[in-house]
């Protein structure tokens, strides 16, 4: 999940090219037929190419035209967040989320109403370093009665990083015990190994296979999204010397300029690689690496991102949950590869900072978003959710 408002500074301003006035309009209007036939064929032919390889039916063919014509809008809840994670004990579904100790709300519904019933930690995070008031994206789970939640701190642009975990025998407020620091990046104890070295250690989440095996997911910016193996106990390394990494998701291409006082500890020198807030999810066979792309955060009405720059939620899979991860035209995530499962629409803009959760007999993705008529600032986020349909084993959002 995108560690929030701070580190979003690595953001440039894009210039837009856009016609002059140098053409007479009947020859604008002209390129812009011809444009339009050629983008048609083009089209045509991917959508032809991508139905002979993936789609055995009819039903599935429209079930895909449609889906991917548009994004269904969001399901509203009124609830401002930011990097959720929802669970679901018994009745009760429970929200985390970025905020002071970290927020944890109730509802007897996914679409509520929700009611703030307390914070995670009694206090700030024992790791001494970057926002240990409120850490960033928690991501909880569940294991034979055990909750755990892993957070991360940092510091605004930078990747002097750590993720972080806590306990608890109960989902709620007030017996959570801070074991501190997993793992680290830039500085610190373990922050000279690799990938620590060239990574940044926030959006954690954890993903438990059927078999048991535990993997932490992490990872933003500095070469993308990282994993490693945990050790039983769930708050360790498998290995602290040896951490058996696997790099999962890359964008390879800059969307901007690097600041000029970029250094690798505080600003990448390559430019903003917009990739983070990585999840994991397992249906049927296959694992999903879910991230968001673009930028999210403290945006401005008047300097948005470019079309298609803002957050969108995409998706690779694979049937290790090691990956490699691969997008519906065979591209690995690692290669710029990732297919776009939702983004803005209507009154839903830059959507992200996801999860995916199953309730009953089918998974929900949950994430942020921002509605540019009521505000665009970190604390105008709110929360929504689609259910989720796979259809040849991909996902897609339903309204």
């Amino acid at each position: 999940m995108c560690a929030w408002i701070h580190r979003k500074d690595d953001r440039q301003d894009q210039s837009l090219i856009t016609a002059g006035d140098a053409f007479p309009r009947r020859w604008i209007k002209m390129l812009a037929l011809l444009g339009l036939v050629g983008l048609f064929s083009v089209s045509l032919g991917v959508s032809i190419n991508a139905r002979d390889q993936n789609f055995a039916n009819d039903q599935s063919l429209e079930e895909f035209d449609l889906a991917f014509s548009q994004f269904p809008p969001t399901r509203q809840t009124k609830q401002h967040t930011h990097d959720p994670t929802i669970l679901r004990v018994g009745d009760e579904y429970y929200l985390y989320n970025v905020g002071e100790h970290i927020f944890i709300h109730t509802a007897p519904t996914m679409a509520g109403p929700w009611k703030h019933v307390g914070n995670l930690l009694d206090a700030n995070s024992v790791i001494p370093k970057g926002d240990r008031a409120a850490p960033w994206a928690p991501t909880v789970i569940e294991v034979d009665g055990t909750y755990y939640c892993y957070y991360s701190v940092s510091k605004a642009g930078c990747r002097d990083s750590a993720v972080g975990v806590a306990t608890s025998d109960s989902p709620g407020p007030g017996n959570w015990f801070d074991h501190g620091i997993v793992i680290q990046t830039g500085t610190g104890n373990g922050s000279d190994i690799e990938p620590y070295t060239v990574s940044n250690a926030i959006d954690p989440a954890t993903l438990i296979t059927p078999e048991g095996d535990a993997y932490l997911t992490f990872g933003s910016y500095w070469n993308g999204i990282f994993q490693i193996p945990l050790d039983p106990d769930l708050i360790s390394p498998a290995s602290t010397t040896e951490p058996d990494a696997r790099q999962l998701a890359w964008e390879p291409q800059s969307l901007g300029m690097p600041s000029r006082l970029a250094n690798n500890i505080c600003g990448d020198p390559t430019g903003p690689h917009a990739i983070e807030g990585a999840f994991t999810s397992y249906n049927d066979g296959w694992y999903y690496l879910w991230y968001s792309h673009g930028f999210c955060c403290n945006l401005k009405q008047d300097n948005l991102p470019a079309a298609g720059q803002e957050y969108s939620i995409r998706v690779g899979r694979s049937q290790s949950p090691r990956g490699p991860f691969f997008d519906r035209s065979g591209t690995d995530l690692v290669n710029g590869g990732g297919e776009i499962v939702y983004g803005s629409n209507g009154d839903t803009y830059a959507p992200g900072g996801q999860g995916v959760m199953r309730d009953g007999d089918q998974d929900v993705l949950y994430y942020h978003y921002l509605n540019k008529t009521v505000g665009i600032a970190f604390s105008d986020a709110l929360l929504g959710f689609n259910p989720l349909k796979y259809v040849d084993g991909w996902p897609i959002a339903q309204a």
